[in-house]
């Protein structure tokens, strides 16, 4: 729903285990955490943005948790794929605990993208195909209604 995000893809990264499944993944026994792949032209949307989304649409304070899913397959990190995300990551949350030295650290891992597994085909568009599960209305639901208020500016346009 951003302008310059041509796909989000759902997907396994930073584990151990080759092709995991969700079934494994969720164990937290493969090291992997859930992680999306965003395929974005950087001359519509540039990557210190993304950043800026990622941080504002989940809670980076909380190690090996995010709401009620806890493990390590919950943890809030970015992998790169360049030097120069890299270093823009690391200067966001520098940025971020700098400006916030009364609250919570971000505790956000920063990790070279190894290896990327694609989710099952299930959990593709999981909101848009399931928007009256318990999950998307209590958890997705509050998320985008965060992102779309904080970040109207950003959002593609209903026609797009």
């Amino acid at each position: 729903m951003l302008n310059g995000v041509s796909r989000v893809v759902p997907g396994y990264a930073g584990g151990t285990t080759e092709n995991p499944t969700y079934e494994q993944v969720s164990t937290g026994e493969t090291g992997h955490a859930e992680v999306v792949r965003v395929e974005y032209d950087p001359a519509r949307v540039d990557y210190r943005t993304l950043l800026t989304i990622f941080f504002g649409s989940h809670d980076p304070t909380t190690r090996n948790k995010q709401g009620a899913d806890v493990g390590t397959q919950y943890r809030s990190v970015i992998f790169y794929t360049t030097p120069e995300q890299k270093e823009a990551a690391e200067q966001c949350l520098a940025e971020i605990n700098t400006s916030n030295a009364e609250g919570a650290p971000v505790v956000t891992e920063v990790e070279p993208l190894t290896n990327f597994y694609e989710a099952e085909q299930y959990h593709h568009d999981y909101f848009a195909v399931n928007p009256g599960a318990p999950y998307c209305e209590l958890v997705i639901n509050p998320k985008l209604e965060k992102v779309k208020k904080q970040f109207a500016d950003l959002l593609k346009q209903e026609h797009d």
